[in-house]
């Protein structure tokens, strides 16, 4: 495993896949743009996708869309894409005008989001969610366990409780620093810096996770996506290489310990989620823009 020098994760471990033997989990891949919408009422089209530890439903709606949860488990995260979209989230008490190209936090318990204007909205829950899971479009694919992915743990309830926290994805890139990251007690977001056009072929990141998932969600553009798995003692659970063409909107789930880097074909943007938040990332100085509001685990 290996990042270009001028890469920001090269000072992360790129040590060999622990995994000695298989068999492997498979990745997925949910084109949106493919099938019809799990869900069409309402003034709202929603597709859903999942991993082990996370559920991705991703809208189109129209003003006056609303969507409610009445005795949501845990925390959950609202992506607006796009600026000109404005939302009106209301969870318990509090209720905050959250204007487009942003991403927000919202509490588990009560609570309320009601579209003020046209266009695409991104929200990221965990299995928890056990109505949202049924409806995913890969759910038959997370059945059985994966050994590999310990149970989900959340991380610590910030010190000032839960409340609606939303953030400006408006940041502008900083030397070192890794795309821009975001963290909660359940999920961390990493919006990449938008891809100009086609990456360079000379400088891929092929690398691997040994106990959780990755999602790459891919808003705009174009991406593939190449996987592989280790070669262990048993060819018998040797699975072939990979090369998923995706574009956007589309989600694919890379499982551990696979070894993957993902090439934009084109302009386009690409999100990274995890569930939990990865701690190597949360102890690299700065990465986590809003590591201040979130305690990592065991302070």
């Amino acid at each position: 495993m290996a990042y270009d020098a001028s890469d920001p994760r090269a000072a992360l471990s790129t040590a060999a896949p622990s995994a000695t033997s298989g068999p492997f989990t498979a990745a997925h891949y949910a084109r949106f743009y493919e099938t019809p919408p799990q869900e069409d009422a309402d003034g709202i089209r929603t597709w859903y996708a999942r991993g082990r530890n996370f559920i991705v439903a991703y809208s189109e709606v129209q003003p006056g869309a609303v969507f409610v949860r009445d005795s949501q488990p845990d925390e959950y995260v609202l992506m607006l894409p796009d600026r000109g979209v404005q939302a009106e989230i209301t969870a318990g008490d509090e209720t905050k005008i959250v204007d487009g190209y942003s991403l927000a936090f919202v509490p588990p318990g009560a609570s309320r989001i009601v579209i003020r204007t046209a266009g695409r909205i991104v929200r990221l829950f965990t299995p928890r969610s056990t109505d949202l899971a049924d409806r995913c479009s890969n759910a038959a694919g997370f059945v059985a366990d994966d050994p590999r992915i310990p149970p989900l743990k959340d991380w610590p309830t910030p010190p000032d409780g839960f409340r609606i926290r939303s953030y400006t994805l408006d940041v502008p890139p900083e030397p070192g620093r890794f795309g821009k990251i975001w963290r909660c007690t359940t999920f961390m977001v990493n919006y990449l810096e938008p891809a100009a056009g086609p990456r360079d072929l000379t400088k891929l990141s092929p690398h691997h996770h040994d106990d959780f998932e990755q999602c790459s969600l891919v808003l705009d553009g174009a991406y593939t996506h190449h996987i592989r798995w280790p070669w262990t003692t048993n060819m018998n659970h040797w699975q072939a290489d990979e090369h998923e063409y995706c574009r956007g909107p589309s989600v694919t789930v890379i499982p551990p310990p696979s070894i993957h880097t993902s090439r934009a074909e084109e302009a386009g943007q690409m999100v990274d989620i995890f569930c939990p938040p990865r701690v190597d990332f949360s102890l690299k100085p700065g990465w986590v823009l809003n590591a201040a509001d979130y305690p990592m685990p065991g302070g």
